[in-house]
C-alpha cells in the first residue's frame, strides 16, 4: 500500500484543490490482488487504490470514456509475425481513455504511426528496412521487430493452460473424468429446457470465463456460443452442457495455437454454415477461420441475424462475413508492410453458394440477398478474393458451426495448428 501511494504521488496523479461549490468528491477504496508467475507460484502481492467511478455523474464528473482495444486477431497476427520473422517478443505492463490518449501521442512523437485499421496497433519502418510493431491490449503491450534475438525454432505458442486449470479448480472439476467432445452432437438446447438454475449468476460468470478461453481454444468456440444464448434464464440442461465443456477442457488443458514460420504470408479463409440449425428460431450459424502464412489468426462462430431460406443462402451469408474479415486483415497487413500483396482465398464446400458468387444472374430465391451478392462479386471481379471448392471432409470451418465427433474434432484441431506444449512426448 505504501508503494502504491508513493507511485501515485511520484506520477502526479492528483492535485490538491478547493472543492468547487455544488460539487461532491469521488471516494476511493483499496483493491488487493495476488500476482502469480507462469508456473502458478505467487510472484508478489499488489494493492491498487481505485476511484469509485460508479458514483460519478455523466456530464458533470466525466464525458467520453471510450478507449480502443485491439482486436484479438491483431494480437494473434503480431504473434504470428514474430514467429515468421524469428524475432523476440516483449511484454510490458502499463492503463482507460486518458492513458491511451497520452500513450498514443507519446509513441507517435517517437515516429510511430497509428494503424487506421486497428487504432491499438502502432508501427514504424525506417529507410534501412528495419521495423517495429506494437499492439496495445487493454493495459498490456506486446512488441516485436526486426532485431535478432534467441527464440525457439518451433515458433510461438499461444496458450491459457493456467487459466483453464483455474476454471477447473474453481468449479471443482480438476479431478473430473475427461471426454473427447465438448458437446453431444445429438443435443439441441432450447429455452426453458429443464429446471431454472437457483443461481444464474454462477452460470453467467462461468460462460464468461469460457468465452475468454476461446481466445486460444477454437475447438470450444461453437459450444460456448451455444450456451451463451441462455444467459438470461439458464436451466439445468444448459448447465449440463457447460459441465461437459469443462470435462472436455480437462482432457487438454494446455492446448493452444502454434505460430511458426512456414515460408509464406498468403491469406486463406474457410467458411461454413449450418442451415437452420437453431431449434429455437431456425436461424443458421456462420463459422469461419482465417490463416495468414499457414497460421490461424482469426475465427468465429456466430448465429446469423436473419432466417435463411436455403442452405445456399446460409452459406452465402457466411461467405460475406468471412470476406469482411479477409479484407480487414489484408488492410492491416498492408499498413504493416508485411508479406506480399497477393490474392486472398475464400474456401467453401457449397457449390450453389459459389455459383451465386461467380454469376451475375439473380434467381427468385436469392434476389433478397442482393447486397451481399454485389459485395462478394465485386471483390472476386477485382481479383481481391478468389473462391474455391473444398470437400466437406476437409472443411476446417465445420468445427465452428456444429457439434462434431471426437475423431473429427481431433483431425480439424491438428489442421488448425492446435498444439499442447505441456503434453507428454
Amino acid at each position: 500500500m505504501v508503494d502504491e501511494m508513493d507511485a501515485l504521488h511520484s506520477n502526479g496523479t492528483w492535485d490538491l484543490v478547493v472543492l468547487p461549490s455544488g460539487k461532491s468528491t469521488v471516494g476511493c477504496r483499496w483493491v488487493y490482488a495476488v500476482k502469480v508467475g507462469p508456473d502458478g507460484q505467487v510472484d508478489r502481492l499488489k494493492a491498487h487504490l481505485v476511484a469509485k467511478g460508479y458514483t460519478q455523474v455523466y456530464g458533470s464528473d466525466y464525458g467520453d470514456t471510450f478507449s480502443p482495444v485491439a482486436k484479438i486477431a491483431s494480437v494473434r497476427l503480431l504473434l504470428s509475425m514474430a514467429a515468421m520473422l524469428r524475432r523476440s517478443l516483449y511484454g510490458l505492463k502499463q492503463s482507460p481513455r486518458a492513458w491511451f490518449g497520452r500513450f498514443s501521442s507519446v509513441v507517435q512523437e517517437f515516429g510511430m504511426l497509428c494503424s487506421t485499421v486497428d487504432h491499438s496497433v502502432f508501427y514504424h519502418h525506417n529507410s534501412l528496412g528495419q521495423c517495429i510493431y506494437l499492439v496495445v491490449y487493454v493495459d498490456d503491450i506486446d512488441i516485436t521487430g526486426s532485431d535478432q534475438d534467441a527464440q525457439s525454432s518451433s515458433g510461438v505458442v499461444l496458450s491459457q493452460r493456467k487459466y483453464a486449470l483455474d476454471i477447473l479448480k474453481e468449479t471443482g472439476m480438476l479431478d473430473c473424468k475427461p471426454i473427447d467432445t465438448p458437446m453431444d452432437p445429438n443435443v439441441k438446447l432450447v429455452l426453458g429446457q429443464g429446471e431454472p438454475l437457483g443461481d444464474p449468476r454462477r452460470y453467467r460468470r462461468l460462460v464468461g470465463k469460457l468465452n475468454y478461453l476461446t481466445i486460444t481454444r477454437p475447438d470450444i468456440s461453437f459450444p460456448v456460443s451455444v450456451v451463451s444464448q441462455f444467459l438470461q434464464s439458464p436451466c439445468d440442461s444448459h448447465w449440463d452442457v457447460v459441465i461437459r465443456i469443462l470435462q472436455y477442457i480437462k482432457s487438454t488443458p494446455g492446448q493452444g495455437v502454434l505460430y511458426e514460420n512456414k515460408g509464406h504470408t498468403q491469406v486463406v479463409g474457410y467458411t461454413d454454415a449450418d442451415w437452420a440449425g437453431s431449434p429455437i428460431d431456425r436461424r443458421s450459424t456462420s463459422g469461419y477461420c482465417v490463416f495468414i502464412g499457414g497460421n490461424l489468426i482469426s475465427w468465429k462462430s456466430k448465429k446469423q441475424d436473419v432466417v435463411a431460406r436455403s442452405s445456399a443462402e446460409a452459406e452465402y451469408r457466411a461467405m460475406a462475413l468471412t470476406t469482411c474479415e479477409l479484407i480487414w486483415l489484408r488492410h492491416l497487413l498492408r499498413e504493416l508492410r508485411f508479406g506480399k500483396d497477393e490474392q486472398m482465398k475464400l474456401i467453401c464446400n457449397n457449390q450453389a453458394a459459389l455459383h451465386i458468387a461467380s454469376n451475375p444472374v439473380f434467381h427468385e430465391r436469392t434476389k433478397h440477398i442482393e447486397v451481399d451478392c454485389h459485395f462478394i462479386r465485386e471483390k472476386i471481379a477485382s481479383g481481391c478474393v478468389a473462391t474455391s471448392f473444398v470437400n466437406s471432409n476437409d472443411q476446417l470451418a465445420d468445427i465452428f458451426t456444429k457439434s462434431l465427433r471426437g475423431p473429427r474434432i481431433k483431425y480439424i484441431c491438428n489442421k488448425l495448428g492446435a498444439y499442447d506444449v505441456y503434453a507428454p512426448t
